[in-house]
């Protein structure tokens, strides 16, 4: 019996360190989904008279979620560079890099009213970040040697469209041709990767089911799209009005699939449903904000109770996940 003990004790160590090597850099889509969360109960503590303090816990929350991931992962850097560099070459993996300066970005957002001076240089810090992931990475596409149509799905949106998410506050800290350079860049490349993605999906075979999860990424460019777009031109007009009932479109096209969606067991992917639903209830609200109709009041709510409840269930199930063991271990 006592000489079990120290083979446990010296396992353990070494158990610790190959799920810090696993540790994905994906679960930043989990600061995503909160920070996304955050700003949606902002824009209805604003518009609909929520109560403002739950847009400012879920800020405050985001940031130790981004805080306490950033930790794990530079641990990894620091252990396991070998592992961080595996990533970066993996056809899929390597798009959710730049999910670390989305996370910087949105905490921009969030902060922007509660501490503005902070926000400003968390903005500044995202979109230099940001675009340094979107030139690697586009720079990788195109000469890589190893990319099949199979590896294509819409996390392959996250690079280049999360450019989109600069002028949202951008407008407020930099001289406004800054924000149209990076608007420009994620709207060209949303319709070029939109093209090629739906190709993938129409005439290949289905995703992977860890990879399903994905496709709620569709709804983000055009929700996000939207309302950087409305903050540019200072209102609604009919280019606004095609972004935001795409985006509209492509969630009954989601939603009318959506028993698929619950069938699916659950996988740390499962993150990438919850910033595309929190992106497009703001952009529901930011329609009721320009003077649409009220029903875009009710559905931006009830879209933002949908959201609240799905992540508040993803949170639970990665908890119980982590607890199991489940998560940081090879696929």
């Amino acid at each position: 019996m006592s000489s079990a003990n120290p083979t446990d004790h010296t396992a353990t160590p070494a158990l610790q360190a190959s799920r810090l090597a696993h540790f994905p850099i994906s679960l930043f889509s989990i600061v995503m989904g909160t920070a996304g969360l955050a700003i949606g109960w902002q824009k209805a503590a604003h518009l609909l008279g929520w109560p403002n303090a739950v847009g400012l816990a879920l800020t405050l929350l985001a940031s130790v979620v981004f805080a306490i991931t950033a930790i794990f992962y530079a641990a990894k850097l620091a252990r396991h560079p070998e592992a961080v560099a595996a990533e970066r070459l993996h056809p899929v993996r390597m798009n959710f890099f730049p999910t670390f300066s989305i996370g910087i970005l949105l905490l921009a957002i969030a902060w922007s009213g509660p501490a503005p001076a902070a926000a400003g240089w968390l903005w500044a810090a995202g979109a230099a970040v940001h675009l340094a992931f979107t030139l690697m990475t586009m720079s990788s596409w195109i000469h890589h040697t190893h990319f099949e149509v199979h590896h294509l799905n819409p996390a392959w949106f996250i690079p280049v469209v999360g450019n989109i998410i600069v002028p949202v506050v951008g407008v407020r800290y930099a001289p406004v041709e800054i924000s149209w350079f990076f608007f420009s860049i994620g709207l060209v490349f949303w319709m070029i990767l939109f093209t090629v993605v739906m190709y993938r999906l129409f005439f290949h075979a289905p995703l992977a089911l860890r990879l399903t999860p994905t496709l709620f990424i569709l709804l983000a460019p055009p929700s996000v799209g939207f309302i950087a777009y409305s903050n540019l031109v200072g209102g609604l007009d009919a280019f606004g009005h095609i972004l935001y009932h795409t985006a509209l479109f492509l969630a009954l096209l989601l939603a009318s699939n959506a028993l698929r969606f619950f069938r699916i067991p659950f996988f740390a992917s499962a993150w990438a449903y919850s910033f595309p639903l929190a992106a497009l209830s703001i952009a529901t609200l930011r329609m009721a904000e320009l003077g649409g109709s009220p029903f875009f009041g009710v559905l931006g709510g009830a879209l933002l109770v949908l959201t609240s409840g799905v992540i508040a269930l993803l949170a639970a199930r990665t908890v119980k996940a982590i607890a199991a063991g489940e998560i940081c271990k090879p696929e």
